[in-house]
């Protein structure tokens, strides 16, 4: 007789994506996610997972926080998920908080409910204001899955569904003279991940998004910094770009924002362009986008993120991480292991796909949940929950050392 979980997974299979199921059940990689809290979720097995993805970031307060569901639970008492066409008391809070966060001048707020929506945003944006088409990517980048985010990304997200919008050229991420060669009168924008995932946690060369900014400036170009994953304290500062020096013209904000209670996301631009909304207010709408009850979530978010003990504790986990991984990559030298990353935005390369793929199975197998770098699957992302406790991370390790010794055969 089949089990609750054996139903779950044949009705999602039936209704929701067969594809996906028949992937894990090839790889015997099946989670039926139930209970969860903290770093932990739990299979409707009862197997227990430490989850080192968080969904790129969704959970960096962990699973179930229990301070974001109370601000949550008591925004409901009050609000509900509100009208775009009406002037919001939270979206106007969440808004002054948000730019309090940033440079001055960055201060612009327009709300979504994802990561893609508030691209697409951007991107209609860089090309309303400066009257270009041009927008320039890094392969191997991702930006989401809608119309211009997909635009901006690999030829494998888009070829199933040509034509794609015109105007889109890529890059290589680092190199500079690739970038200056293509930036020019035409462009409205170039858009960047802070710090590729997809592409495989690829750190920024030193200078590389500053000077970026400054080819930019010449040609009267914006620049668009993706901070989807990057931003709320995953690198050990409260943005991601905060580490280099650069001042984007706009910014884009999703997944930890959320809570991992309430989905919101949101375009950020600079104040210098507040202009064009302002002939006409209603040229771009998102009817879920900025809920009144998830603007209580992220406000809670930064309030939590934005403390310097916090942050901290960010680096310091960051750096208890490489150190206990270099350290492991040296006694199984044979798995190549190399450490790419800054706080807790990790990526974990091996020498060869099959030996990362391999390492997902046995990690899952062994009670760690990750995934790989969809544009270069050699490599692991590594995204712990960023309130992760010392005690929690060294059991982390250990199941890690587990997982190498059986792979190197001892």
């Amino acid at each position: 007789m089949d089990s609750d979980r054996d139903k779950t997974i044949r009705l999602y299979a039936d209704h929701v994506y067969p594809g996906k199921v028949e992937f894990y059940q090839k790889y015997d990689i099946v989670l039926v996610s139930e209970k969860r809290g903290g770093c932990k979720i739990s299979d409707a097995n009862g197997k227990t997972f430490y989850n080192c993805h968080c969904n790129g970031g969704v959970f960096n307060l962990g699973h179930r926080n229990k301070e974001v569901i109370k601000a949550v639970t008591q925004a409901m008492e009050t609000y509900d998920i509100g009208n775009h066409h009406l002037i919001s008391k939270p979206k106007a809070m969440l808004g002054k908080m948000i730019a309090q966060t940033l440079p001055e001048g960055l201060n612009q707020v327009v709300y979504g409910v994802s990561g893609g929506e508030a691209i697409d945003l951007a991107i209609k944006l860089a090309r309303g204001v400066t009257g270009r088409e041009d927008i320039i990517s890094a392969r191997g980048g991702y930006h989401g899955h809608t119309g211009f985010a997909l635009a901006t990304g690999d030829e494998k997200f888009k070829e199933k569904f040509k034509p794609v919008p015109a105007g889109f050229k890529q890059v290589m991420f680092n190199d500079m003279d690739e970038m200056e060669k293509a930036v020019g009168s035409n462009t409205a924008a170039v858009i960047l991940e802070t710090i590729p995932a997809t592409m495989g946690m690829v750190i920024p060369f030193d200078h590389y998004l500053k000077r970026v900014k400054e080819i930019c400036e010449k040609n009267a170009s914006l620049l668009i910094l993706d901070e989807v994953q990057t931003g709320f304290g995953r690198t050990g500062r409260f943005w991601g770009f905060e580490n280099y020096d650069v001042r984007p013209d706009m910014m884009v904000m999703g997944k930890g924002m959320s809570g991992g209670i309430y989905p919101i996301s949101a375009t950020v631009y600079d104040e210098k362009y507040k202009g064009f909304f302002k002939e006409n207010p209603f040229l771009h709408i998102s009817t879920y986008g900025g809920s009144e009850i998830g603007c209580f979530a992220a406000m809670k978010v930064i309030e939590i993120s934005r403390e310097q003990q916090f942050l901290d504790h960010v680096v310091s986990l960051g750096e208890f991480f490489r150190q206990q991984l270099e350290a492991l990559g040296g006694r199984y030298p044979g798995l190549g292991l190399k450490i790419r990353g800054k706080g807790l935005m990790m990526g974990l390369e091996f020498k060869d796909e099959i030996t990362a793929l391999f390492l997902i199975k046995l990690f899952f197998d062994n009670g760690i949940y990750v995934v790989y770098s969809g544009n270069d699957p050699k490599v692991i992302q590594f995204l712990p929950v960023l309130n992760i406790s010392k005690t929690e991370a060294e059991e982390i390790l250990t199941i890690m050392e587990t997982s190498f010794k059986t792979i190197s055969g001892e």
